[in-house]
């Protein structure tokens, strides 16, 4: 363990209960993973780094997260091949060049590859200001073993209104919860289920 590890950091309120640890990598999985890092980044100030593999057909439109986040502030990294994704990650939390580094994986990383994800994020905050945040978007139900925390979001709107059902499924410093989420940035508002 290194001393970094053993400093306890606050986790910021990012908007009402979702909280996350910086300098950590946490999960999102579910229908409405990519709205949930939308929601992070527009919460957040500064450069975000989202990458994905070329082959991914399912990109962000920056037309579509305008009102989560502004769109100039993403700068886009699309490797070809599989280690390439989490690679680039490490080395962009490893930096601290930037405040959130997203992965959007077709499959679920190791163990090893998550602890090193850990490892680059924690020596990233010792080059910046804040410890960078790490997201790995997962398919599915997610499950990758050694997160920080693990969030599932899917649509739940209704006929006049946007609304998402988010579930903090495992966190290490909080009992899972969840919510019904609605409003726009600067106005969320976290319904307790």
């Amino acid at each position: 363990m290194t001393a970094l590890a053993r400093i306890p950091r606050p986790a910021p309120a990012i908007t009402g209960p979702l909280a996350l640890a910086p300098g950590r990598l946490h999960e999102g999985c579910g229908p409405a993973r990519h709205t949930w890092a939308m929601l992070v980044a527009g919460a957040l100030a500064g450069p975000v780094l989202w990458i994905a593999p070329a082959w991914a057909t399912d990109r962000p439109e920056p037309c579509g997260f305008a009102r989560f986040a502004e769109p100039g502030r993403f700068l886009f990294v699309t490797p070809d091949h599989r280690p390439d994704l989490l690679w680039c990650m490490e080395e962009a939390l490893r930096s601290g060049a930037v405040p959130l580094v997203v992965a959007d994986l077709p499959g679920l990383p190791g163990l090893t590859p998550v602890r090193r994800l850990h490892l680059a994020a924690e020596e990233g905050g010792s080059r910046a200001a804040q410890p960078p945040l790490g997201l790995i978007l997962t398919p599915g139900e997610g499950g990758a073993p050694g997160v920080q925390s693990r969030w599932h979001m899917a649509p739940a709107h209704l006929p006049h209104a946007d609304r998402w059902h988010l579930a903090r499924r495992r966190d290490r410093s909080a009992p899972p919860a969840d919510w019904h989420l609605s409003g726009h940035p600067g106005a969320w508002a976290f319904n307790k289920m």
